[in-house]
């Protein structure tokens, strides 16, 4: 009954949003439902903060967390998990064990696919390498080309999802390194444009693949006030097309939903991010009818 009670207060959290010309009129019972839950910058966060730890008291918890996965997925079966990057570095854990224990607990989860950011080199590009056997899910980048490094062979540009007969095609972009991240930890590690990157990729998955639905897995950052023509999360979903979803990272952005972006043929994108620390996952259910016409509702679940 808690369950069930769980899953109708964010299943009614926002209101369907209208993708390829299939709206709120036209949803009816017999239509597929695809599920994408969602992290970023989890920062090696295991246990939930305690009682004393001010805005975030009580909150997260990858036990928690797991909780609420498994209550989705016997809600719904055709669910993908994601995350968007910096998986590692912020508590002891990383310290430790080098990222080993976070791999472990993902793959214990059963994530689908994550993307890399820029702390996932905080022990060096062969660290990361070293953790490689630890993760049970697909680490996907599209605009980092490894080619001459000990990751090469071991990141996929995209990867593509087959659930209830629709298929899922799913990219990842990661930031500029140079300036933020040491040379020496990501040694040949060459950083690819975003833009150009994600405009092949969704020409690759749409065109070549025949995707249904197309989701980039971005550590771009959401937007920048500052610089607001550097590479964003709003900037991309503007700059291309054929993209639906794009699940942000880097910027420690809290969302309530998705934020809606018309592309470059004033389609709608939607476009996420849930803070950081595992505080949050990220919930978006799209719904294809029989002509795999789509819409979609979003939330984001505080753990």
């Amino acid at each position: 009954m808690r369950r069930r009670h769980f899953i109708q207060q964010t299943a009614v959290a926002s209101s369907l949003i209208g993708l390829g010309g299939f709206g709120l009129q036209s949803f009816s019972r017999n239509d597929k439902k695809i599920t994408i839950l969602h992290t970023n910058d989890v920062h090696s966060h295991i246990d939930p903060f305690g009682p004393e730890d001010g805005l975030n008291a009580n909150k997260g918890g990858v036990a928690r967390r797991a909780t609420l996965v498994e209550a989705i997925r016997q809600e719904n079966p055709n669910t993908l998990l994601l995350d968007a990057g910096d998986i590692f570095q912020g508590t002891p854990y990383f310290n430790y064990f080098g990222g080993e224990l976070e791999f472990k607990l993902m793959s214990m989860l059963k994530y689908d696919a994550a993307t890399i950011g820029n702390h996932d080199f905080d022990n060096g590009i062969d660290g990361l390498y070293a953790q490689l056997p630890h993760a049970k899910f697909e680490l996907i980048s599209a605009n980092y080309d490894f080619s001459n490094t000990v990751m090469n062979t071991h990141v996929k540009p995209y990867r593509i999802f087959n659930r209830d007969g629709i298929k899922i095609g799913i990219f990842g972009l990661g930031i500029k390194l140079d300036g933020l991240v040491d040379k020496r930890m990501y040694k040949e590690t060459v950083y690819l444009d975003p833009v150009e990157i994600a405009q092949d990729m969704s020409r690759t998955l749409k065109e070549d693949e025949h995707c249904d639905l197309i989701i980039c897995l971005s550590h771009l950052g959401y937007h920048y006030t500052n610089a607001p023509n550097n590479p964003s999360d709003l900037n991309l979903a503007k700059a291309t097309k054929n993209i639906d979803l794009i699940i942000g990272g880097h910027t420690h952005t809290f969302l309530k939903k998705p934020t809606v972006v018309k592309n470059i043929e004033d389609k709608n994108v939607l476009v996420n991010q849930v803070g950081c620390y595992g505080i949050n996952l990220g919930r978006i259910d799209f719904y294809f009818d029989s002509d795999k016409n789509k819409a979609a509702n979003g939330t984001t679940i505080l753990v």
